[in-house]
């Protein structure tokens, strides 16, 4: 039995132990539990509270980008109008008036008044005319001998093209010279 003595921590000691170890603790782990209870509701309140201002951010940036793309060229087009009540007075000027000179004249400025809005926003013509073919801002339609323009350069626009800032919006519709007829058909009248 000099085992028993020393082994404090059998089962029939245990019953006979005056005091509970764990009620102290169990009354402090209470308190800690109860504390740790309020921390975690803090943070749940306060992640639903963020995610319910993440989901309205969510909400106001889409509807801003859905705003940008609808009214984007408001600038644009608010510049553009001036150009069209010229175009409407060309007209009415044409229709009032027999003389072609003042609609010609007026034509012009209005044309030159929406080059000048177009500038204003990055838009430029492509140069063609004694330029050598550049496929990146020309379109070759068609190729002829001339003796006047070098080879792989540009005789003639058919219709011109437009950068947007560094990028192509329309290349310039043009024809290239083959450089001189080497077999002497070439028939000019």
């Amino acid at each position: 039995m000099a085992d028993d003595e020393l082994n404090t921590n059998t089962f029939d000691n245990l019953d006979s132990n005056s005091g509970d170890p764990f009620s102290a603790s169990s009354e402090a782990s209470s308190t800690e539990l109860a504390a740790r209870d309020e921390e975690l509701k803090s943070l749940n309140d306060k992640y639903l509270r963020l995610a319910a201002e993440f989901d309205n951010y969510k909400r106001l940036a889409q509807r801003d980008q859905r705003d940008q793309i609808r009214f984007g060229n408001e600038h644009l087009l608010r510049e553009l109008l001036p150009v069209v009540d010229n175009l409407e007075r060309a007209i009415k000027a044409a229709k009032d008036n027999t003389s072609t000179d003042g609609l010609i004249q007026g034509i012009e400025l209005t044309l030159k008044q929406l080059q000048g809005v177009l500038g204003k926003f990055g838009v430029q013509s492509i140069p063609t005319m004694g330029q050598p073919f550049d496929p990146t801002g020309h379109q070759a339609v068609a190729s002829v001998p001339s003796t006047k323009v070098p080879d792989k350069h540009i005789v003639e626009e058919f219709q011109r093209g437009y950068r947007l800032h560094d990028r192509v919006l329309r290349p310039a519709m043009v024809t290239v010279s083959s450089g001189s007829n080497e077999s002497g058909d070439e028939s000019e009248s």
